[in-house]
């Protein structure tokens, strides 16, 4: 196993290990996982093509090394919410279909056409949009239609989504887009037996008709997400498309953890002590001293707050791996650093590690910990680790 970090996030020396010097804490990422968990992911999805979601920075992995993973991992396409995401792919020099379904009007299309990038079409702006570029370049955009089958967020809903084929079809027919793809998004793929789950299949496949008899076959259908490709294999049609489910985590925690979905958690996010220290019993611990001590202990100073993604409402809930035992933030998370308390016995130093999340497999607390912790979902843990932690990549996902 190789051990690389990445420049943009680490502008001082690594030690052996990859780690910067400087740094008081890191997000490591394991690249062989994220190819690992393709591969679990493509046995369960048959033989539907499998799109690997890479948006939000591959949710916080980082776009290009995760991309490259998961392509290496036997996905055949990519995903991202923006565009800006899709640019940056190909600027890395992936090739591989990469789909996109959030840009602006005015956004340079055209760059994004030239650069061979599918866009999704929801509403007849973004089709003379995509249509208007098209035509400058002299070439053929692709397309995927976005319906609306009851998610009520993105993509052309009800009536408005019957008026618009007709001007798809007759843009495919000028030569000016090609329809690559119909696709839609669950409410509640996560709750598998939920009503709307086969009601926005059944509407999903009444949009496909409604296609065809307007002339529209589109060669691709895509609606699974990481709960229906792991849950749902009735949706899987064309190509599923996996999000948090390629970096190991489940998207279904109510009904089975990582391992039982043959999926490993990618991400872990490590700190070290910079301060070890004695206290009395009754000192107050950190802002408005939420916490205070029992008894003569020691208290460990771990450098990364909610400036740095810890969630600060994991003031005294957020679970650690310290001093080879689970310990709690001892009081308020503030915007650089939070407190633990080790106990009396504790023989904690500076410079040790602790792990705030990591492979649950080993014993460390997950993200679904501090999700659970904090009322969350771990899809917003691993999102919003700050870009002032080195990344720290292991492995080649190959």
């Amino acid at each position: 196993m190789t051990t690389t970090h990445d420049p943009a996030h680490d502008p001082v020396t690594p030690t052996a290990d990859g780690v910067p010097v400087d740094a008081s804490g890191w997000v490591e990422v394991d690249l062989d996982a994220i190819g690992d968990n393709v591969r679990a992911l493509r046995e369960r999805s048959g033989p539907a093509a499998l799109m690997a979601v890479v948006k939000a920075d591959a949710y916080g992995h980082g776009l290009v090394p995760a991309a490259r993973a998961a392509l290496a991992g036997g996905a055949t396409w990519l995903g991202v919410a923006q565009l800006t995401e899709a640019k940056a792919l190909r600027a890395a020099g992936i090739a591989a279909p990469v789909l996109t379904w959030i840009y602006p009007p005015g956004s340079d299309l055209a760059a994004a056409i030239a650069a061979g990038i599918d866009l999704s079409v929801a509403a007849p702006w973004a089709l003379d949009e995509v249509v208007a570029a098209a035509r400058s370049l002299g070439r053929t955009a692709r397309i995927h239609l976005k319906v609306d089958t009851g998610l009520g967020r993105g993509g052309s809903l009800g009536q408005g989504y019957s008026d618009l084929l007709p001007l798809v079809a007759a843009a495919q027919a000028e030569g000016a887009i090609e329809v690559v793809g119909i696709f839609s998004h669950f409410a509640f793929a996560d709750a598998p037996e939920h009503p709307t789950v086969r009601t926005q299949a059944d509407v999903f496949a009444a949009a496909v008709g409604e296609a065809e008899r307007n002339g529209i076959r589109p060669l691709i259908r895509h609606l699974a997400n990481s709960a229906a490709t792991l849950t749902n294999p009735a949706v899987h049609y064309d190509m599923v498309r996996p999000g948090i489910a390629v970096y190991g985590l489940s998207p279904v925690p109510d009904l089975g953890g990582p391992a039982d979905y043959g999926l490993r958690e990618a991400m872990r996010v490590i700190g070290r002590f910079t301060l070890v220290k004695d206290a009395e019993a009754g000192q107050g611990v950190s802002y408005t001293h939420l916490y205070s001590t029992t008894e003569q202990t020691r208290l460990g100073l771990v450098p990364m707050g909610y400036a740095d993604g810890v969630p600060r409402n994991a003031s005294a809930v957020g679970p650690v791996l310290a001093d080879g035992r689970r310990l709690t933030v001892a009081g308020r998370v503030c915007m650089d650093q939070f407190m633990l308390d080790l106990g009396p016995e504790s023989s904690a130093r500076a410079g040790d590690e602790v792990v705030l999340f990591g492979r649950s497999a080993h014993g460390e607390p997950s993200a679904q910990d501090w999700a659970d912790a904090t009322g969350t979902i771990s899809y917003e843990l691993i999102t919003r680790m700050s870009g002032r932690l080195p990344k720290i990549y292991l492995g080649t996902g190959r």
